[in-house]
């Protein structure tokens, strides 16, 4: 068997290794490739590192400005650890974009109006550093009055733009000094369409109504953000945070067919009103029941944006579901005695309490199938009504300078307690025959009527 020559075999193995270390410079070359090329001396990343690099800028630039935005990303926010905000070991190594590179091209932050002061130069000063501005502004719905329809125009939305990802930043402004307001995202022709995919956008589909949230600083993938302390509570309020705006040029048209009463004794009344509904709105919200207007209040609110004089009480509903047992006695200590229950948790449940020369009726909905409904009942016959409407959701909305919630769908929720002609005041109702979705309900057995009426 001839003999191997070692000098052959060496210069084999270093012609092996040497291809295998080519291969390994090609596949390295073609996955840096992939990553990013040069351009201008400096790496163009793509994915999710371009995205952090598009946040990482725009922090800059709202640094330079003195811009106070904090983070409303929910994607991001559902992502953040419990304990985000505590102090971290500059030794320890983070990934680079592990939350704000989620599957989206865009990030949320959120600005509120009255902490900043508009600059013009903000759009060059963006793009200076290759971000492309897009700004839409909207009316400042505070400022439209039943005689000043015409609003004042002011920053709703912002978006920055780089490499097809954008961050968005949506504009906050108080309203009533008790709640925080942002408008709806709507493109004029003249915008451009494609700056971004805005039926994915969480916040601009419609307007929204929070809470003013407290917010802490965290360092999210090495950068230096605010954020709100409870972050559960915002994503909780961002699912239901819907806002209708009252319809101020119906409620015009309204009072030109109609004058408003500004007597002394509607006067007297609807302030008695308001400090009612903000009474009861409180001692339901150290509850957490939430409710929203019904019948004559939610009538007043969305036909003529205040409540109606000659209603002479206040009108709100809550589900069945939300009942609590201590609801009686807290609002009793509240200074709201109860003026009578009616029915039970099971069954048409009602309680009314006597403010001060005003009533605050409460009605209990049931839902059944695709309809929703509420009773009533008569206190000398122990007659059974039921007031039935078709199923809704609820928005916010504003009423006496109090955030309140109302049906969404509140044309179809108005049409069926007042029918096509709600738009017309009656002053005189009946409210067991009046109601264009009353039914009577049978009558309450006789032994039951020490727990189901009861009159204080």
């Amino acid at each position: 068997m001839p003999r191997i020559n070692k000098t052959v075999v060496l210069a084999l193995l270093i012609a092996t290794s040497s291809v295998f270390l080519l291969f390994q410079l090609y596949y390295y070359k073609q996955y840096m490739s992939k990553l990013g090329t040069r351009s201008g001396g400096k790496a163009v990343q793509t994915g999710g590192d371009a995205h952090w690099q598009v946040v990482k800028r725009f922090l800059g630039l709202v640094t330079k400005y003195n811009l106070p935005v904090f983070l409303i990303d929910t994607a991001t926010l559902g992502l953040l650890p419990s304990d985000i905000t505590q102090p971290r070991d500059n030794q320890a190594e983070e990934p680079l974009c592990r939350f704000f590179c989620t599957h989206r091209e865009f990030t949320t932050f959120a600005l509120v109006a009255k902490l900043w002061k508009y600059d013009a130069s903000l759009a060059q000063a963006a793009a200076e550093r290759g971000l492309e501005l897009l700004e839409v502004r909207g009316k400042d719905p505070r400022l439209v009055g039943l005689d000043d329809l015409s609003g004042t125009e002011i920053p709703l939305h912002f978006l920055f733009r780089r490499n097809g990802h954008a961050v968005h930043v949506v504009v906050f402004y108080e309203r009533s000094g008790n709640y925080m307001w942002h408008g709806p995202l709507r493109l004029k022709l003249s915008m451009d369409r494609k700056f971004v995919s805005f039926r994915k956008l969480d916040f601009g589909r419609h307007a929204g109504a929070y809470d003013r949230p407290e917010l802490v600083m965290a360092s999210v993938d090495g950068l230096d953000v605010q954020i709100p302390k409870n972050i559960s509570h915002f994503l909780s309020e961002h699912a239901q945070a819907h806002f209708l705006e009252c319809r101020y040029k119906e409620a015009r048209a309204f009072y030109q067919l109609h004058p408003d009463d500004t007597s002394p004794e509607a006067m007297d009344f609807r302030m008695k009103a308001k400090s009612l509904l903000h009474l009861a709105a409180q001692t339901l919200a150290d509850l957490g029941v939430p409710f929203w207007l019904s019948s004559g209040t939610c009538l007043g609110w969305f036909r003529q944006c205040n409540v109606i004089p000659y209603s002479k009480d206040v009108d709100l509903g809550i589900w069945v579901k939300d009942y609590r047992p201590d609801i009686i006695q807290t609002f009793q200590r509240a200074g709201l005695p109860l003026k009578h229950k009616f029915g039970k948790v099971e069954d048409s449940l009602e309680l009314s309490f006597q403010g001060l020369d005003v009533k605050l009726d409460i009605f209990f909905f049931y839902e059944e199938g695709d309809i929703v409904w509420n009773g009533g009942t008569q206190a000398k016959s122990g007659k059974k009504f039921k007031y039935v409407f078709p199923k809704f959701n609820l928005c916010w909305t504003e009423l006496v300078e109090l955030k309140v919630r109302v049906p969404c769908e509140t044309l179809d929720y108005v049409e069926a307690n007042y029918g096509p002609n709600w738009n017309i005041p009656v002053k005189t109702w009946d409210w067991k025959t009046s109601p264009s979705n009353v039914k009577e309900n049978g009558v309450w057995p006789v032994r039951e009527w020490d727990e189901v009426i009861q009159v204080y």
